[in-house]
């Protein structure tokens, strides 16, 4: 299936109506009725043998007899007919379909019947689309749709329906309009990878129950998301909204992990996800985070701070110079501070006023304007003041300025002229304030996306050893390891587990007590017991060998007692760790039915409620991704930021997830992690208590995982002409620096023959994005030699792949002063063995006439070469659905 089928669904030139009907209340009229009033240009065709016309539209009796075959059906009939009239759409040449209903059983017929006549299904159970820039309205909507820049994607045709509603009162505009319904073809990542590159739409707005492919949403997310704000609604955060919704049972913290990794935004309800269409319809891009609030009244503005205090907000901390220009321009009695308070006989002049200092400043990233109903500014007065003051004050366009004009029946026209004039508007201080941190969030997500991660020093991971010891315990039956048993797999990853030893019975365990000095923890081992402390089955701080003979005698009696049938393997001894001044942290993995591994952090001893008490991240973790997750988990409350005598080692703590992260990338085998406790004492960590889960894994151990991890075994050491060797390997986003200079010593002339424009310098983001890619649509291979203590990178190709993975985009560049080292055949050659293997069709890519040396390459490589003279380009293509030829 492919994007190709798209252009038919959504961009579709002629429309039939399978079951277009005369009769008012049956869907063959309303979708007849809502295609005709939308304004399509080409033309529509009904269907049925009960009608000569229909809406005034010449009627076809059959799919057969229609004079050509449509872009796009819709099948209004009853579901019994879907198949046998996909069926005749296909023999017909229709390339899309929109299937309003159908049954659960019938699904996989209609998938075969489509694949099998390559015909894109939106639906089955979907309202339809609508395009207003196209003039299409193929749904079931009773309410036509003003053109604008948010694209909308639903999986709810109930919330469809509600969102519609709201707009059409709001006079909100969209790109486009989807209802997924069950999306068992056309789905969400799909759409994204289609919106991304639509000229008409500037923000996406998605609202998801489920989906078919995790790593397929998140690869397009990520990718879309580089260029447009993306703002989710996810329901089904509980297991009984999960089991309603019939979605798979899973960890909203999953949901939110994903989210967040792709650069999206997650909003939590309906009211949140009517100011997040308010704020992408209208809000200007977030330089930074920090607000300033002005109101006419100190009440809405302990309001709107409360909110943003609740949210980790910033407020902007006034330089003297705008104190002194606001003091001197606003009354006497005016206190001068953040927030703002005009006081409440404040006059539409003072709003002006203030505004104004502040636009001349330009030191606030952003500005909430609240106004409570007031005789000394009337609400749309005080509205139209503001808005003239922003259309000609030179900074008023470049402004990200929030609006809330408190009240119901007194504002309601004041906030219809600010949604006139394009300034997102809001009913209260709370609303206000959570739509700025929706953009906050979404600021802080983008530049996360984009940060320049970097790697942990002295890591070590012997994952040969690893697997060795995970393959013996699932050969011995053993699916459940404890801390004893876990300990060398963890070393293995230079995990610090506090040395551990297995007693028999009461005089085993005084025995090794006394071996290992006091005072001493003892712990019971029993697979069927999952929480010791259910049985008193830790006991800790025992000083003498009496103290350590009595608990393990009661620690054994009392399980007899309660536990009769629990499989007994003895008792753990174990030194007492120093746990003065120290932190108890909890680090669990788990893998979600959606997403795959999820590496969740909170603190230890407390219940486990993953959603609540854990911040939560997709593996694989580098050093920014953990920092980030650590930084997160602190703000919001779940770990805390320091013990009783020291604050947390961040760094430290950072490096162990990521320790983590490579086990759980590298052992699929594992499929639960649980450290209880992390015991955190300065830059000490040590693993006092562990479990790990197994069972065994065939296939490619990479799709468990909803992010494509670094593919190490491309990696390859290389000999070059002048007998120096380098190594061949996908690029890291690490590789950022190592690029910035890579391209600093690179001719103009040679940038000019790759960019075909010249560059002064690269920024940050064009280097994040040529550096941290998706391996899953784009591939990177650098060249990298070692030049005294530093890895120098030395030439670079790369290809990136349309989302259908049938063609690619490949460019080759090699430091200019090491040419004729035979880097750039080499590099090409790996780039065309690995897109071969990987599916793709076919390479493409342009070079200039004067490029001789990559024309002379790509004849020797075996690429067709087409001179374009009149455009002054060399088209290069290599077809690699066969062994190319090679000179």
């Amino acid at each position: 299936m492919s994007q190709r089928g798209l252009e038919a669904l959504l961009r579709p030139k002629t429309i039939a109506v399978l079951g277009a009907s005369m009769k008012p209340n049956r869907a063959g009229y309303l979708m007849m009725r809502n295609l005709l009033d939308g304004g399509f240009s080409g033309p529509v065709m009904p269907v049925t043998p009960a009608y000569k016309a229909v809406c005034g539209v010449l009627a076809w009796p059959e799919v057969s007899a229609l004079p050509f075959a449509p872009d796009l059906a819709v099948i209004c009939t009853n579901a019994s007919r879907n198949l046998a009239l996909l069926e005749e759409l296909g023999k017909k040449g229709c390339r899309a379909c929109i299937i309003l209903s159908s049954p659960p059983e019938q699904h996989s017929a209609l998938l075969a019947c489509a694949a099998r006549w390559q015909i894109r299904i939106l639906g089955p159970n979907s309202l339809g689309l609508l395009g207003p820039w196209q003039g299409l309205n193929a749904s079931f909507s009773p309410v036509p749709i003003h053109k604008g820049r948010l694209a909308f994607i639903s999986q709810s045709a109930a919330v469809s329906n509600t969102i519609l509603d709201w707009a059409q009162q709001r006079q909100v505009g969209f790109s486009w309009f989807i209802a997924l319904g069950d999306s068992q073809d056309v789905d969400v990542d799909e759409l994204l990878d289609f919106l991304a590159r639509d000229s008409k739409t500037r923000a996406i707005l998605l609202y998801l129950e489920q989906l078919s492919n995790a790593r397929r949403f998140v690869s397009a997310a990520r990718s879309a998301s580089r260029n447009k704000p993306i703002l989710v609604i996810k329901s089904g955060r509980s297991e009984q909204a999960q089991a309603l919704l019939k979605s798979p049972p899973g960890l909203d913290a999953a949901w939110s992990a994903a989210i967040q990794r792709a650069g999206l935004l997650r909003v939590q309800d309906t009211h949140e996800l009517f100011s997040a269409v308010e704020t992408l319809s209208y809000m200007r891009p977030l330089r930074g985070e920090r607000l300033i609030i002005i109101s006419n009244g100190a009440a809405p503005a302990a309001l709107a701070l409360d909110e943003l205090y609740l949210r980790n907000g910033k407020l902007t901390q006034l330089d003297e110079v705008t104190l002194g220009n606001l003091r001197s321009t606003l009354p006497p009695g005016v206190n001068i501070a953040n927030p703002l308070d005009l006081r409440d006989d404040a006059t539409t002049e003072h709003y002006v006023q203030a505004l104004e200092v502040l636009l001349d400043s330009a030191q606030q990233d952003a500005i909430m304007l609240v106004h409570a109903p007031s005789a000394a500014a009337p609400g749309s007065l005080c509205a139209q003041e503001i808005i003239a003051l922003i259309k000609r004050h030179p900074r008023g366009k470049y402004a990200t300025l929030l609006t809330n004009w408190c009240g119901e029946h007194s504002s309601q026209d004041a906030r219809q002229l600010f949604s006139e004039a394009g300034v997102p508007t809001y009913r209260t201080p709370e609303g206000a304030v959570t739509a700025f941190m929706h953009m906050v969030e979404y600021h802080r997500n983008q530049k996360q996306l984009r940060e320049t991660p970097t790697l942990p020093q002295n890591l070590s991971a012997n994952t040969l050893r690893a697997h060795t010891l995970i393959e013996q315990a699932l050969q011995d039956g053993a699916t459940t390891l404890d801390t004893h048993e876990v300990q060398p797999i963890l070393q293995a990853y230079g995990l610090t587990t506090l040395p551990t030893w297995i007693a028999g019975d009461s005089a085993e365990a005084v025995h090794i007590a006394e071996q290992i000095g006091y005072p001493v923890a003892l712990k019971l081992r029993s697979p069927d017991i999952p929480h010791k402390s259910e049985v008193q089955g830790v006991m800790l701080y025992l000083r003498t060998a009496e103290e350590v003979q009595q608990a393990a005698n009661a620690i054994l009696d009392r399980v007899k007692l309660t536990w009769p049938q629990a499989r007994i393997f003895g008792l753990l001894v174990q030194g007492m760790a120093n746990r003065a001044g120290a932190q108890e942290l909890r680090i669990v993995v788990e893998n979600d039915p959606v997403f795959g591994p999820l590496i969740m952090l909170g603190e230890s001893g407390v219940t486990w409620r993953p959603n609540e008490q854990a911040a939560a991240a997709l593996p694989p973790l580098n050093m920014n991704l953990a920092r980030y997750l650590v930084i997160q988990a602190i703000k919001q409350q779940k770990i805390r930021g320091h013990s009783a005598l020291q604050p947390l080692d961040i760094t430290g703590l950072s490096q162990l997830l990521v320790q983590v992260s490579n086990l759980i990338v590298d052992c699929p085998q594992i499929t639960r992690l649980d450290i209880h406790p992390l015991l955190v004492s300065g830059s000490s960590f040590t693993l006092l208590d562990v479990t790990l889960a197994l069972e065994p894994y065939r296939g490619d151990a990479d799709t468990r995982l909803a992010i494509r991890p670094y593919p190490q075994h491309l990696e390859e050491q290389v000999l070059m002409k002048n007998g120096e060797r380098c190594v061949f390997r996908p690029i890291l986003p690490e590789d950022e620096p190592q690029l910035r200079r890579f391209i600093g010593r690179v001719t103009k002339e040679d940038l000019y023959y790759r960019y075909f424009n010249e560059i002064n310098e690269f920024t940050h983001e064009d280097l994040a994005n040529m550096t941290q890619i998706d391996y899953d649509r784009e591939m990177a291979f650098v060249a990298v030699r070692r030049e005294e203590d530093n890895n120098e990178i030395i030439g670079v190709s790369r290809a990136i792949s349309d989302p259908d993975n049938i063609d690619a985009e490949f460019a080759v560049l090699v430091r200019s002063d090491l040419k004729g080292l035979g880097l750039g055949r080499q590099l090409m050659e790996k780039l065309i063995a690995y897109t071969r293997q990987h599916g793709i069709q076919q390479l493409n890519g342009i070079t200039m006439p004067h490029n001789q040396g990559m024309i002379a390459l790509a004849k020797k490589l075996g690429f067709l070469v087409d001179i374009e003279l009149e455009d002054g380009i060399v088209s290069l293509t290599l077809p690699l659905a066969t062994e190319a030829s090679h000179e």
